[in-house]
């Protein structure tokens, strides 16, 4: 009886260790994947922002939204509001197509380096104007 009872315990010995190895891959697998998964976040992000970009200015065009003009107005309402600052560039960042022309939005991000300020355009039968800048 001391012989199967031997087997027996050597038998669970090496079914917990292969049991404690299994787990302990598993446990380093979902860690390694969860580091990898924050070290490309930001470029995810930034990725996803110039998807957004993109299709929001695509929109735009699509709908015969005069890119320029609304670049002009949107230059004129930062120089009211923030006279004296030349800003980089001018982003658009959002397009609020609502059915017709007089509820349409546009939401444009102009930037001065590190400082981002966004300009909400609406349309109206007189074409677009700033309703606010923030």
């Amino acid at each position: 009886m001391a012989y199967t009872l031997g087997r027996v315990s050597t038998l669970a010995i090496v079914l917990i260790a292969v049991g404690a190895a299994g787990a302990l891959l598993f446990i380093g697998g979902i860690l390694g994947a969860r580091r990898r998964d924050r070290r490309r976040a930001p470029n995810y992000a930034e990725h996803l922002h110039q998807a957004d970009k993109a299709l929001e200015q695509a929109r735009a065009a699509d709908r015969g939204w005069d890119r320029d003009v609304m670049e002009r107005v949107v230059r004129e309402a930062l120089a009211r509001e923030h006279p004296g600052v030349d800003f980089d560039r001018i982003e658009l960042v959002l397009v609020d197509d609502r059915p017709g022309a007089d509820e349409d939005r546009a939401h444009f991000e102009a930037v001065d380096g590190d400082r981002r300020v966004r300009v909400v355009m609406t349309r109206s039968g007189q074409g677009w104007a700033s309703e606010h800048v923030t």
